[in-house]
This record gives structure tokens, sequence and C-alpha cells, in this order.
């Protein structure tokens, strides 16, 4: 008989406890197997791609791309035994009325049965062992290692959820919990159809993940593609072809759902990224006493530094950014002033200082702004911070950056300059003590043994949390990281 399983949203890391479905791919009709990629959903931090934990046959998308949901809820039910063959309805199952009346106690019993299925499914860590011999391969889930006992194939058809309710009755029938698994309830809705430019196949083809991003940004439905890469591997000028070909008719005419033409104004949900970073501003903000210091400094030396290591075979195969230069510094004059790199535990009444630099990065991606983290960045060369800096930062403007890849900080920088501008007011990241914004290099005057020259010149500015840092000691380590950017052989003193 058919065997009905719910996946629930698991919990991708860091304890979050709701994520918002991105992308669905694959439909009601579609055969997945173990570890397919399924669903792409957006936590408070990252972009997640989800693998499905059974083989079998997607019956039903219990979300909608672009719905929120609680860890936990389940957002989709899969036929893993799609040709056993019909059965009356299964325990726990609830039939509906004839018309599609609802009562109380059916949706009682319906939520009822989720939650059963949400327990036989287990919601355990990564790699415990979960009722029926399953590992979590992600936390909340994992494939059975117990050998699936199938019939062969015959057809390809999937089953009808009609079946499930196979006679009208004039009241809800609530059969016994038993302790084997229990079929998920699968209701007669009304199957939304997609447009026919989307009704494509479930696979999802090879791309690299820049390609997926352009893809995504282009509204290019990758299924849809045919790539002409090695293997059949779809390239950016896959996209960008499928991007300008003609649009739909009806397409053109869409018109976004949040904007009110009588007003002229837009509203967009405030969740995901946006309203962690608007929360913890507000937290920072309000919570730490802030103080910001500015230097302005000559980086010439530092910039003719930089032009004679790119010409080394050391650094010829890496990007040699002015942020190594100005990360390097930091982690040099942290040794000298510890209390940067600090944390005020309010919960403990105690200032934890941290032998290690956990720096971060803030980095402006299309789902907003992010701060990765380059793990204990102070026991690394210029060359080794050069390949960090640039993996984290690619990895960060893919939208694949991890949970655990934004946790646990000690000290951020902001690279302003990007953008052109010369300095600002950087609010400090929650846990941390102090963040230093770098800003742009230019040609300025400068006075130079008397004499004005034109010189490589920037300015950087610090914001440090007046519980932890004194201003003596955020003055001392600001003098210290503009020393050493002005004059890198100063480093050999520390």
């Amino acid at each position: 008989m058919p065997q009905y399983k719910h996946f629930p949203l698991p919990d991708v890391g860091e304890g979050l406890t709701e994520a918002e479905i991105l992308t669905w791919h694959v439909k009601p009709g579609d055969e997945v197997t173990v570890n397919q990629i399924i669903v792409e959903i957006e936590t408070a931090k990252a972009a997640v791609e989800l693998p499905c934990p059974y083989a079998g046959v997607v019956t039903e998308l219990l979300a909608e791309a672009g719905q929120t949901l609680d860890v936990g809820t389940p957002i989709i039910t899969i036929d893993t035994d799609p040709n056993g063959a019909a059965a009356p309805a299964p325990a726990a199952a609830v039939v509906e009325q004839p018309g599609g009346a609802c009562p109380a106690d059916a949706v009682a019993a319906n939520a009822a049965a989720r939650a059963q299925a949400d327990a036989v499914n287990g919601s355990g860590k990564i790699g415990e062992e979960m009722p029926g011999g399953r590992i979590a391969t992600l936390v909340g889930y994992g494939p059975r290692s117990t050998a699936a006992k199938r019939r062969p194939r015959k057809g390809a058809a999937a089953p009808e959820p009609v079946a499930v309710a196979a006679a009208p009755v004039s009241q809800p029938v609530v059969a016994p919990i038993s302790p084997e698994p229990i079929t998920p309830v699968l209701t007669q809705q009304p199957v939304t159809q997609q447009p026919v430019e989307q009704q494509v196949t479930g696979l999802v083809p090879l791309a690299k993940p820049p390609v997926r991003k352009l893809a995504k940004d282009l509204g290019v439905d990758l299924r849809g593609l045919t790539g002409s890469g090695p293997d059949g591997v779809i390239t950016r000028e896959d996209v960008s072809l499928a991007a300008s070909a003609p649009a739909p008719v009806a397409a053109a005419a869409a018109t976004p759902a949040s904007y009110d033409a009588g007003t002229r104004e837009r509203r967009v949900p405030i969740k995901g990224v946006r309203k962690v970073t608007a929360q913890a501003m507000v937290d920072s903000a309000f919570t730490a006493p802030h103080v910001t210091e500015f230097l302005t400094i000559d980086v010439t030396p530092m910039m003719e530094l930089r032009a004679r290591l790119k010409g080394t075979p050391e650094f010829r195969d890496v990007k040699l950014t002015p942020l190594a230069f100005a990360a390097k510094a930091v982690c040099l004059a942290a040794r000298r002033t510890p209390d940067v790199n600090a944390t005020w535990d309010a919960a403990s009444n105690e200032i934890v200082f941290k032998d290690y630099v956990h720096l971060g990065i803030a980095a402006a991606t299309p789902r907003g702004l992010m701060v990765p983290k380059v793990r204990d960045a102070d026991a690394m060369s210029l060359r080794e911070l050069c390949v960090a800096l640039e993996e984290l930062t690619t990895t960060a403007r893919n939208g694949k950056t991890s949970p655990a890849d934004m946790a646990n900080g000690t000290f951020t920088i902001t690279n302003i300059g990007v953008f052109g501008i010369d300095t600002g007011t950087p609010i400090i990241n929650p846990g941390e003590s102090a963040i230093l914004a770098f800003g742009a290099i230019r040609d300025m005057p400068w006075v130079v043994d008397g004499q004005v020259v034109a010189r490589k010149v920037c300015q950087l500015a610090l914001s440090f949390d007046h519980r932890v840092v004194d201003g003596q000691q955020g003055s001392q380590f600001l003098a210290d990281v503009g020393a050493l950017m002005a004059d890198p052989s100063v480093a050999i003193t520390y």
C-alpha cells in the first residue's frame, strides 16, 4: 500500500526558528531520490538547499514559495511506495465531509496527525541515530540506514490523493494512533497549475554557483535550459541567451502585488536577513555605548609594498588587496590592545578576553548585509589572509555563506572604501566590542619633509564599546593600525 511521509522543515543550524521557502525544485508527480535537492530555503542568515531524505513520488507541496514557516512544519509529502496497492483510509487519516467542510474536530485531528508525523520523522542533531534506524545527515532528518523494500515499478503514475478519502461520511473518522509510522493527512485541495513556461522537469541541471546566481537575478529557470558546456553544464552565455529571449505578453504586463498605483508606494515585508540585521543594529546601538574616533593616514608605502609583492611568485596567483593589509594590521594591533577583541558578558557580569581573532568582514550581498568570519585570522600569514578573504567574499556574494560561518566573531572590518566613501560611524556587531571602517584610498596633497606632494591617503574610523574599551585603549589601537598601514615595516617591532 502507499506509504506517505512528511518532510518537516529542519533546523539547519544555530538554533534558527523559521525559514522562508524560496524555490521549489520539484512538483507533485515528480519522482525523487535520496539526497536530491528539492527546495531552496532562506533563513535569517543564509540561503540553504535542502536534500530529500526519502525516495519516492512527490504527492503534495505543503508550502508555497515566499511562505515563512516555523522549524518542524511539514513542507512536502512523499509516497515512498508509489506502486503499492490502494487501501482503505489509513490510520490517523482525517476524511473530510462532502462539500469541503472541515469541522473543528477534524482540524484538531489533522494537527495531531502532523505532530505525530513529526515525532516519527524525528528532529535530531547531525550524527544521531533516529527512530527506524535513520542517521541525521542534516539537523532534523536523514535517510534510513536499512534497505528499502519496494516492489518492481509497473508504472510511472503517482497515486491520486482522492484514494485516501474513498467514500463520503457524515462525520470525520479518526482512527486510533498506532505505534507504526502514520500516514500524513491528504486533503482534496485543488492543485494550482503552473504556467506553461514553468512546467519543466524537477531535476536541476549542472551549473556553477555564479551561473545560478545570474539565472536567479535574471529570472531564468535553469531546469528549462540545455547546457552548452562540457557534459551539459549550463554556462553564463546560456543564461544570458535565455534572458534575452522575448518574454510572454502576460509576464510583461505583470506588476508587483505590493505596489499601490494610487499612492505610488511599494511595500516589502521585513523578513530574513533584513529583519535580523535590523534587530541586531538596534540592540547594539541602544545597548553598547558607542564611541567613534577617526584617523587620516598616508598609505603610500603600503601601496608601494603591495605593488612589489604582486610581482613575486608567492603572491602572483592571489588577489592582494588593501583590505588584506588592513586585516593583518588589525590582528597585529590587537595583540597590544586585547580589549578591542574582548566581549561584554552581561549574564555573568564578566569581560571575556579572547586569545584568538575571528575576523568578520562586512559584505554587501543581494540578500542584504552579511558578516562572515575568517577563523583564527591572527594565526594567518598575509598570503593566507588574501586567500581566505577572497573565498569568504565570493561565497557571501553568491549567497552560499552558512549560518555557522557568520557566528562567534570577535572583531569586524567594514570596507566602505569600495563604494568610494571616505569614512563613517560604523555600528558594532553584537557580541563584539569594536569595528573598523576602512575608507577609500585617494591621491591627496600631503606634507612630506616640508613639501606638499601627492600621496595615497585614506581615513580610518574605529567605533568601540565604551563599557569594555577606554578612550586611551581605543586611541592606542587605532594609532597602531594606522602606523602599520602607513609603514608596514613597523610590523617587525611587534
